[in-house]
């Protein structure tokens, strides 16, 4: 815990009559899958929701994502974890001591190599942030003193099985506002290079993004992330296996491309040993991969101070976990176009006011918290079904 963290936790102890951590509710939902992504292998794209309610009637929604062919967390051990483990382990807790809750989230469910299961935990970090926001009446970026983006410009994911399918879809996401696109890369590098040479055809002046997802060795790496910059490749998310710290180290000192890591940054101490390891040039940000926006903010202070690079990423987040990410990324003014793909690939939504696209960019929300409402009759009738 770092020194802020320390005067935060005190400040929120001797706060007068402060309200307390009542109830935490957990809802598994989810969400058809529209259209083929390699990380969805069911029609459906599960999701938890996580309700907190405070002693004097505040509450806040959060929400967790767990994609289990991205990461060891499933929906089964997200809601368990929620349910079973973090829920009662908060309770009477203050819901704006964030340092506090984290810490007992971390001595509830330990650390492996980083934070243990952030996925889960960033359910109930968002639904804190809410109440939060709520209870001073701000919204995120206001409660943190930044002048907040009004609009994030969205990216458009191009995840193919061949070379011909390229054109059609990027004229998909064309139609509907986008003008930059994000490919998903490895094992092949030689389709990997033809596809990324027909993306830069179609759109000689976008940005455009090629993740890995640590899918390459670092001999490959080494070889394709040259060809990948030829093709019109402006940057490579994650090319090696997050623990393959040499093969990252190599990369970076080759200097192709920028290398952003993704998997293997969870918790702010992972990026500041890997900055001093000298193995990244930035990190691409998502608030469900770092147990919520509470650790994230720190990451992206850190990545302020040392003018390093940061891309705005997700997991085809949904609901309230677009909302946070929107929030975050306006508020620390994101200047990349940002792959938050959960429009692009998922159909429905628990909101009162679904996110509509405005020419391939999403408004912040605006509102206390989050700035969204959940629908929450429509979440309970999902979560029992």
């Amino acid at each position: 815990m770092t020194r802020r963290d320390l005067l935060q936790s005190a400040a929120v102890a001797l706060a007068p009559s402060a309200p307390t951590i009542r109830r935490v509710e957990v809802f598994p939902v989810g969400y058809p899958v529209t259209s083929y992504f390699k990380f969805f292998a069911k029609p459906i794209r599960p999701s938890v929701f996580v309700k907190i309610t405070c002693s004097d009637g505040h509450f806040g929604w959060g929400q967790s994502v767990p994609i289990p062919s991205w990461s060891y967390e499933t929906p089964e051990s997200a809601a368990g974890a929620l349910r079973d483990y973090l829920a009662p382990a908060i309770i009477g807790m203050n819901p704006t001591d964030f340092a506090g809750v984290h810490a007992v989230m971390n001595r509830t469910i330990a650390p492996s190599f980083s934070t243990g299961m952030p996925i889960a935990k960033a359910g109930i970090d968002l639904a804190l942030h809410d109440i939060a926001g709520k209870l001073a009446g701000k919204s995120l970026p206001a409660l943190w003193g930044r002048k907040p983006l009004e609009r994030i410009t969205l990216s458009w994911t191009v995840n193919v099985k061949k070379v011909d399918e390229v054109e059609p879809l990027m004229a998909q996401g064309s139609e509907r506002g986008y003008r930059h696109f994000n490919i998903k890369v490895s094992p092949d590098p030689a389709f990997d290079v033809a596809v990324a040479s027909a993306m830069r055809r179609v759109a000689p002046k976008c940005f455009l993004w090629a993740d890995a997802n640590g899918g390459y060795t670092t001999q490959v790496a080494l070889e394709t992330v040259p060809r990948l910059r030829d093709a019109g490749v402006n940057v490579i998310e994650q090319p090696v296996p997050p623990n393959r710290l040499r093969g990252l180290a190599a990369l970076k000192k080759q200097g192709a491309l920028p290398i952003l890591l993704d998997e293997g940054v969870v918790n702010v101490t992972d990026l500041e040993e890997f900055h001093q390891l000298g193995i990244l040039d930035g990190v691409a940000m998502k608030p469900a991969r770092t147990a919520g926006l509470f650790d994230a903010r720190h990451q992206l202070e850190y990545l302020e101070r040392h003018k390093l690079m940061f891309l705005g990423s997700g997991l085809t987040d949904p609901d309230v976990s677009l909302a946070a990410s929107l929030v975050l990324f306006g508020a620390y003014g994101l200047n990349y176009p940002a792959a938050l793909n959960g429009l692009q690939f998922l159909a429905g939504s628990f909101l009162k006011q679904p996110f509509r696209l405005e020419e391939g960019a999403l408004r912040l929300p605006a509102g206390p918290g989050l700035g969204v409402e959940v629908d929450e009759a429509k979440v309970r009738k999902a979560s029992r079904a």
